[in-house]
C-alpha cells in the first residue's frame, strides 16, 4: 500500500509523533490510521519501560494562578536532558497539562495523571507514556501541588527551572506579593514562621545546636540555651516571615508586608526547584 506524506501528516498532528515513525507505523497498520495510532502507542510503553530505571532530573517547574488569584497551581515534569526541557514543545505540553490540574482543582501527581489530556480520550499518564515514545526519554510528573488564600501570586523563575507561590489572607498589589514570592524562591525557607516548622526539624536543630556547644568546650549545662539561642537564629534564616528581606535589610519579610497594609498577611506558600 501507498503511504502518502499527507497520510504521514495526518498521523502526526493526531499524535505528535515524529515523521519516520508515523510511516512506519502506518506501514505496518496497511493505513489503518486506529491500529497506527495504537502501534505508537505501545512504542512509547515499550520505551516508557526501557527508561524507567533512568534518572529524570530535568524538566520544567511551572506555577499558575487562578482566574480570580484565589488559587495557586505548581507542577514539575521532568525529563532526562535540558535539551528536551528547553524544547517548546515540552513546553507547551507541561503548560497543557498544568491548565489542566487547575481546571480540575486537582493537588497531587496522581490526581492530576488520572485526568484526561485536552482534545484527546487518553489520560494525562498515558499522554506523557505517548510522549516517551516520542522523544525517547523518560518523563515523570514528579509533583503536583495548590495553595488558596485570599489573594495569591505565582512566580516562574526565568528558565522554568524554579517556581514560587505565595499566599495572602487578603488582596494585595503584584508588586508587594512579587517581592515576597521571589524571596520564596531565592531564599528557600522551609516553613512559614516558628510555629509551622516541623517539630522534628526543630528537634535536630537544638540536638545540632547542643553538639556544636559541646565540641567548643561549652559546660553541659549551657548547652541546651546556647543551643535554643542558636534555633531562634536559625528561624531567622529559614522561616519565611522572619528572613531577612532581600530589598531591605533592615526588615524581615512580615514587617514589610505589615508596612504596606498593617492588615495584610503571608498565610502560605509553595516552592519547588528541580
Amino acid at each position: 500500500m501507498n503511504i502518502t506524506a499527507a497520510d504521514v501528516n495526518k498521523l502526526r498532528t493526531m499524535t505528535g509523533a515524529g515523521m519516520m515513525d508515523c510511516k512506519k507505523a502506518l506501514t505496518e497498520a496497511e493505513g489503518d490510521f486506529e491500529k497506527a495510532v495504537e502501534l505508537l502507542r505501545k512504542k512509547g510503553q515499550k520505551v516508557a519501560a526501557s527508561r524507567g530505571d533512568r534518572d529524570a532530573t530535568e524538566g520544567v517547574v511551572l506555577a499558575k494562578a487562578t482566574a480570580d488569584n484565589t488559587g495557586g497551581y505548581i507542577i514539575v515534569l521532568n525529563c532526562e536532558t535540558d535539551f528536551v526541557a528547553k524544547n517548546e514543545g515540552f513546553v507547551s505540553f507541561a503548560t497543557a497539562i498544568l491548565d489542566t490540574a487547575i481546571a480540575n482543582n486537582a493537588n497531587s501527581p496522581e490526581a492530576v495523571k488520572a485526568l484526561t489530556y485536552p482534545g484527546t480520550s487518553l489520560t494525562i499518564e498515558e499522554r506523557i507514556t505517548e510522549e516517551i515514545g516520542k522523544i525517547g526519554e523518560k518523563i515523570d510528573l514528579s509533583q503536583a501541588a495548590q495553595i488558596n488564600a485570599g489573594f495569591v501570586y505565582c512566580y516562574n523563575h526565568p528558565g522554568n527551572k524554579l517556581a514560587s507561590i505565595v499566599g495572602f489572607n487578603k488582596e494585595t498589589s503584584n508588586d508587594v506579593a512579587k517581592d515576597v514570592a521571589m524571596q520564596t524562591a531565592a531564599m528557600a525557607p522551609v516553613a512559614l514562621d516558628e510555629s509551622s516548622v516541623p517539630e522534628e526539624l526543630k528537634l535536630k536543630e537544638i540536638e545540632i545546636g547542643k553538639e556544636l556547644a559541646i565540641n567548643e568546650g561549652k559546660p553541659a549545662d549551657m548547652a541546651e540555651k546556647i543551643a535554643m539561642g542558636r534555633l531562634n537564629k536559625w528561624f531567622k534564616e529559614t522561616t519565611l516571615v522572619n528572613q531577612e528581606f532581600i530589598k531591605d535589610s533592615k526588615l524581615s519579610v512580615g514587617q514589610y508586608v505589615k508596612s504596606v497594609d498593617k492588615d495584610l498577611a503571608i498565610s502560605g506558600f509553595l516552592r519547588f526547584g528541580l
